[in-house]
Formats: structure tokens, C-alpha cells, sequence
């Protein structure tokens, strides 16, 4: 690192800004990883029921906070993570990268020049990252063509979220975008795939509950688009990704899986409150993790017209984003005119 570079580092105070809940499968490795760039680590924790907190309390960068919320909020997690940042006092800019538990940094930020543009880009600035999907062999990918919005040179604007799928971070109207192309984010949410089916199963009954009028093929689409990859997408990760996080001794490739998921208990509990066919509609009856000691209490409500649309979903949705897709989307319409 240059003198130059090095005066310019010391003028940015870096805040890692993650929510967790039950994250105990990989909140390690993440906490590990994120010290290595980030001065602060914020975690804002929701009613965690595993060792979560536990595990941050190994940290000393780490500044635990409770999120109080009994429901789904983003943009409310999102501010109480954001306003953490800017109480805390800092010289020159503070640079906010907003991750998940189960994302982490692609490990050549520690010699990418592109590390130190970030670093220097001017406040209000939006940093965008790929997503590096990782299978669960834990040696190739898919990366989707989308950037997204994790990282902001903070300026003191206002977060506008939405309840769900919102931006992390504050997202100015015609704000500069600086945006990455050799850094990029490994994001191992697919390396457990009953855990991902587990946490899509949720998100599907959220949007039933909470967007009545949502159409159920929609839904489907939206929450099932990991089956449209095809083969030509599949690459191998490259060594630099990882290859610093090894010789931080920090392990990369193990995968913690657990026998129950806390969302499946949440569905379960929806279940039990609004009754199984207010769900029917929405392809989840699958899972034997829904299915209690009597079985019979969330047995599958679906009607024989349920699962022929199911089918169709399921048969079209790798060519949902291939050759057929039109003809596809067509159909879907239709379709949805009158289910």
C-alpha cells in the first residue's frame, strides 16, 4: 500500500451493517471474514434462539444491538443498523456495506485496486456487488447478471425501505454508483439447500398474508428461480476469492447443516392461526419439515387443479428464462386469469 493510498484509508471509518436470526450456522465464518476489512461490525439481532449471540461476543469489533420487533421489517432493522453507524464518532467518511450473514466479501478486497476506489469514492456514492451463488459443493457458482446496492458512502441521507426486498442502505434519487467488477460477494445461502427451501417456503407464505391479492404463479417464479439455472450458467470460483481467507486460517468450505429451520415453525404457527388452505395455492406441501406428529393436521390442501398448476410451474421453469420464455409468460397470464 502507498503512503497516498494508506493517508486515504485512514480517512474512512468502514461499518459492517448485518440483521441475524438463528445465524449460528455461519455467523463465525462471517464475523471472521468481515474483521478483516471492517473497523465496526453492527449486528442487530431478532429474538435469536440459537448461539448467536454468543458468537458475537468473541469479536472485539463487534457492537451487538436488539431488534425489539415481533414481525418482518426491513427498512426498520435497516435504520436501527444505519443509525447505530452514524452514533458512533469517526474522522472523514464512514463507508456503510450492508451484509447478510451468510455473505461475505470476496477475499481478494485485500489487494484489489478496486478496494481502494471504494474507499475513495465521494459521499453519497452507491457501491454495487455481484452475488457469487455458491453451490453446495462449495467449488462452483452461478453469478446473476444483477448488481446490487450493499455499500454507501454515507451522507446522512434518509433510508427509504419497503417492508421486503428492500435496499439495505440509503438510496439517494440520481445518487453516483460506483460499481464493482473484480470484488465481488460470496453469498452461501445455496450450499444448504433444505435450509434455502425452508426460508422460500416462508417468504411464500409471507406474500400470501401479506399481499392478498398476489397471484400465486407470481409467487412461484419469484421464489423459485435457483431451478431456472441451466448448466451453461455453472463456473467454477476462482482461488483468489478465497485464497486469503485460507491463509487467515479462516475454514470456507464447511457447511453447518441443521435438522430444523426456524421459519418452518413459523409457517407452522401461520398454519395453526389462518388454516392450511388460506396457503394452498402456493407449491410448498412438498416438505416433510411442515408436517407435524399428526400428520394429518397440515396435511396437503391442494385440489387436483392445485397441483396441475404446480406442474406446469415446476416442468417451465428452467425454460422460464430460456428460448420458450415468451410462450411461457404467455401462458402464465392466461393461466392466471382465471386461477
Amino acid at each position: 500500500m502507498t503512503e497516498k493510498e494508506s493517508i486515504k484509508y485512514s480517512e474512512v471509518t468502514t461499518f459492517c451493517l448485518t440483521p441475524i436470526k438463528n445465524e449460528s450456522w455461519i455467523l463465525d465464518r462471517f464475523l471472521k471474514c468481515a474483521s478483516l476489512w471492517a473497523d465496526h461490525i453492527i449486528i442487530a439481532d431478532q429474538d435469536s434462539a440459537d448461539s448467536s449471540k454468543d458468537i458475537t461476543k468473541r469479536y472485539p469489533k463487534v457492537r451487538l444491538l436488539e431488534n425489539p420487533s415481533a414481525i418482518f421489517n426491513e427498512p426498520e432493522r435497516q435504520s436501527l443498523l444505519i443509525n447505530a453507524a452514524r452514533r458512533i464518532p469517526a474522522q472523514g467518511k464512514k463507508l456503510l456495506i450492508a451484509l447478510d450473514a451468510d455473505e461475505m466479501l470476496t477475499a481478494n478486497f485485500l489487494h484489489s485496486p478496486e478496494w481502494n476506489s471504494i474507499l475513495n469514492a465521494d459521499k453519497g456514492t452507491l457501491i454495487k456487488f455481484q452475488w457469487v451463488n455458491l453451490r453446495s459443493d462449495l467449488t462452483s457458482c452461478w453469478i446473476p447478471k444483477e448488481d446490487h446496492i450493499l455499500g454507501f458512502m454515507d451522507d446522512g441521507s434518509d433510508h427509504q425501505g419497503k417492508t421486503i426486498h428492500s435496499h439495505r442502505v440509503p438510496v439517494p434519487e440520481n445518487a453516483p454508483s460506483l460499481i464493482c467488477k473484480d470484488i465481488k460477494v460470496l453469498h452461501y445461502q445455496y450450499t444448504d439447500w433444505q435450509r434455502m427451501q425452508s426460508k422460500h417456503r416462508w417468504y411464500q407464505c409471507w406474500e400470501r398474508l401479506n399481499k392478498p391479492n398476489q397471484k400465486s404463479i407470481k409467487i412461484y417464479r419469484q421464489y423459485h428461480h435457483m431451478y431456472a439455472i441451466r448448466n451453461k450458467d455453472i463456473i467454477p470460483i476462482k482461488k483468489e476469492w478465497i485464497r486469503e481467507y485460507y491463509n487467515h486460517k479462516i475454514d470456507m468450505t464447511t457447511v453447518h447443516q441443521l435438522s430444523s429451520y426456524w421459519w418452518d415453525k413459523e409457517v407452522r404457527i401461520w398454519f395453526e392461526t389462518y388454516g392450511v388452505k388460506k396457503f394452498k395455492k402456493e407449491n410448498i406441501w412438498a416438505s416433510n419439515q411442515l408436517k407435524s406428529k399428526e400428520e394429518s393436521k397440515y396435511s396437503d390442501p391442494r385440489t387436483v387443479i392445485d397441483k396441475i398448476v404446480h406442474q406446469w410451474l415446476k416442468i417451465t421453469q428452467r425454460a422460464f428464462v430460456g428460448k420458450l420464455s415468451l410462450f411461457i409468460k404467455l401462458v402464465d397470464k392466461i393461466i392466471s386469469l382465471i386461477y
